[in-house]
């Protein structure tokens, strides 16, 4: 079960972690069968019941109450009971190149070690730095530095020696690093424009001013208190968010924008019929060592108590090995299972990419068309994605409660999430549709929804509030 909720990209990592630690499993080869296991034990060895007990065991497969068979046919099955893999020789094999720079605090001490500065001031500066959080910032209150530096370095320094020196790491760059405060984040990015527009001072003064106004965008507050017209509104707005809340976190952003989904399922569509295969990529056909099978049918034979600890402890390898490769095998069959129930089940949409044709779908619902448990079906779903010819996907995503229409037809709650996103993308930004409008919007659809659920489904799609979504 512990295998089965991995996605691909952590299930590689589990493998290679067990091939580490166990020497009784190998890779880049068969799966030796457990026939050939069997014929080593069938000698006589009557002072040996756990070497007796082994083979017992590697003859039985494992039965979590269900049989394959149920769900596939018997061509299928051949491929999936002798092989963890679908990789073949001539599969291209990518291998991604990592080179790791210095690191966002290195990178400000550096620019310490830069500036003409004491030595009480270069510590000062080195403990600011460490006290800098991820996104750039100085959360904690200066008055509690200078207990901690009295404390910790046993070094006696105020309240302005601090500031003075957190002045200069606050020129450093990336702009607005060492700020405690958006307020002042912003305000030292906006200073820092070498070139200040008639923008660039009516920006510094909405943030230095009335940053709560703009935050809550009572922008006809901004503009009566600055005597300004809606344009010069929308430049200082521009200014604004272009600026970088997250300083520190410049890097962070980046490698994320850079990662990719590794889809543990695709589905492709051919003459409108949806096929399905499960990404196996870099995950390595294993066997049981040849070796330690060897081994094992020697010490089997010893008569010394040594000698046959050793071979207790071969045999508890090798049964670790032979486990291994078979939940392997479970969790292969057991997500093909699911994931095509799943397919035949949205049927409509994947055949033709319509989100209209998303049927209501829950848990129970595959778990009793595969005759799996619940909690067996939630774990292939939990952080497994998804890809098709209309995107990847959160396998997740595709579970949904029902709703009625007025006409008494059963529709998923994701279509109805999707025409409040069809809605909200295409309303006046200048008057943004309330949630009470929006359930109007519904209810001429024939959805019957109250307004406490539309604010629900608006909350669960990242949508912020009317007044939120202003724009001038």
């Amino acid at each position: 079960m512990k295998l089965l909720q991995l996605p691909t990209v952590a299930l590689e990592q589990r493998i290679k972690e067990e091939l580490e630690l166990n020497p009784a499993l190998e890779e880049e080869s068969a799966e030796v069968e457990s026939d050939d296991i069997e014929n080593e034990f069938e000698e006589d060895n009557s002072e040996s019941d756990d070497v007796n007990d082994f083979e017992e065991k590697e003859v039985d497969k494992i039965d979590d109450g269900y049989e394959l068979e149920d769900y596939m046919d018997a061509g299928d099955l051949d491929a999936y009971k002798y092989e963890i893999s679908n990789r073949s020789a001539d599969d291209e094999v990518f291998q991604s190149v990592v080179v790791e720079g210095p690191d966002f605090h290195s990178q400000l001490e550096e620019q310490l070690g830069l500036r003409d500065l004491t030595e009480k001031q270069y510590s000062i500066g080195l403990y600011l730095i460490g006290c800098i959080d991820e996104d750039g910032y100085i959360r904690r209150d200066l008055d509690l530095i200078v207990d901690d530096l009295a404390f910790s370095q046993n070094m006696t320094t105020t309240k302005t020696e601090l500031e003075e020196v957190l002045q200069t790491i606050q020129e450093f760059d990336p702009a607005g690093v060492g700020a405690r405060t958006l307020q002042e984040c912003l305000l030292i990015q906006l200073e820092r424009k070498p070139v200040k527009a008639k923008e660039t001072h009516l920006a510094i003064e909405v943030v230095r001013t009335m940053m709560d106004e703009f935050s809550k965008k009572h922008y006809d507050k901004i503009i009566r208190r600055l005597n300004i017209e809606d344009e010069d509104l929308k430049d200082i707005i521009a200014e604004i968010t272009h600026l970088n809340p997250r300083p520190g976190n410049s890097e962070g952003d980046n490698k994320g924008q850079m990662s990719e989904v590794v889809p543990d399922f695709n589905i492709s569509v051919n003459d409108g019929v949806a096929e399905l295969s499960i990404n196996q990529r870099n995950l390595p056909e294993l066997k049981i060592s040849s070796e330690y099978i060897e081994m094992l049918k020697e010490y089997s034979r010893a008569k010394e108590k040594s000698i046959k600890e050793a071979g207790s402890f071969i045999k508890g390898k090798i049964e670790s090995a032979q486990w291994f490769i078979e939940a392997l095998q479970q969790r292969h069959q057991t997500m093909l299972v699911s994931m095509h129930a799943i397919m035949e089940y949205q049927q409509e949409y994947f055949a033709s990419g319509d989100e209209s044709k998303l049927k209501p779908m829950i848990l129970k619902d595959i778990a009793d068309k595969v005759g799996l448990d619940i909690s067996t079906v939630s774990r292939v779903a939990n952080s497994k994605y998804v890809q098709t010819p209309y995107g990847t996907f959160l396998l997740k995503s595709f579970f949904s409660e029902s709703l009625s229409t007025d006409g008494g037809e059963e529709v998923s709650t994701r279509e109805v999430k999707k025409i409040l996103q069809e809605c909200i993308s295409n309303e006046d930004k200048r008057k943004p549709l309330t949630d009470d409008a929006l359930c109007e919007i519904l209810k001429e659809k024939k959805y019957n929804i109250a307004r406490r659920t539309v604010a629900k489904y608006r909350e669960q799609l990242d949508i912020p509030v009317a007044r939120m979504r202003k724009e001038i």
